[in-house]
């Protein structure tokens, strides 16, 4: 790598983990709801379950003996997955279990975790054992990578359902629109520097749907919502669903 790119991947590195922080804390004004009302009330763990694994997998990803000279990938999905166990920690501490329904959602959280941490566990033995170079090794670990963060940008596809129906985007905040497409575009272009496919390919997908939002937005911006829903009960598969990288 010449010394003009190896400076403009490191200063594209550097944006895209700003804008990759800025996603891994939108689900902050959700759980200082949860704080405010001290319970869960209707939302769900998943969404943060879904973050932590997709935030293991692309640390192992960046790792030396997988793809060397990632250290910017390390750091904020590192932040990210500190974020997200907080997110959980808070979320099983003001779960009600006096409540069925919540009690289950406590014992999800604790099953989910350890199920995760086993799988993560034994796609990192298969990396180690089962492939012996850094070019193998990246192709496995790469296409796990994918699988999750196409699975986490497509999420919101049910909100955008959402604003059709109800002909409002009143319930898809624009900044988290917007810091999705960016965030997309730099970690798109980064993988450019060198060639990247998986960095490329999940994070090209999630431009990709942050700018279908982002014309929904343009579309039901200034419109009267046919139907009144709360907004925070959509907000939590917008927050939590984008994973960048």
């Amino acid at each position: 790598m010449n010394p003009k790119m190896k400076i403009a991947r490191t200063v594209l590195g550097v944006i895209g983990n700003i804008t990759s922080g800025a996603l891994f804390l939108s689900p902050v004004p959700t759980f200082r709801r949860i704080w405010k009302n001290k319970s869960t009330l209707e939302y769900h763990p998943y969404p943060y379950l879904a973050g932590v694994l997709n935030c293991i997998f692309w640390v192992l990803y960046s790792m030396p003996f997988v793809h060397p000279h990632s250290t910017l990938i390390t750091t904020i999905n590192s932040f990210g997955l500190f974020l997200y166990l907080c997110y959980l920690a808070m979320f099983f501490y003001y779960t009600d279990p006096k409540i069925p329904a919540k009690s289950k959602d406590r014992l999800k959280v604790v099953v989910f975790l350890i199920l995760e941490l086993i799988f993560a566990g034994a796609i990192s033995a298969v990396t180690k054992i089962a492939f012996h170079n850094p070019e193998s090794r990246t192709k496995f670990v790469g296409s796990v990578c994918v699988v999750f963060g196409i699975i986490l940008y497509g999420s919101p596809l049910s909100v955008m359902r959402k604003i059709i129906k109800t002909k409002s985007a009143e319930f898809m905040p624009f900044w988290i629109s917007l810091a999705g497409f960016s965030n997309g575009i730099v970690w798109s272009a980064y993988a450019f520097l060198p060639l990247d496919f998986f960095v490329l390919t999940g994070n090209g997908i999630g431009a990709l749907l942050s700018t279908i939002q982002l014309i929904l937005q343009c579309m039901y911006r200034n419109t009267t919502p046919k139907n009144k829903t709360k907004p925070s009960e959509v907000q939590l598969q917008i927050d939590a669903n984008k994973t960048p990288v």
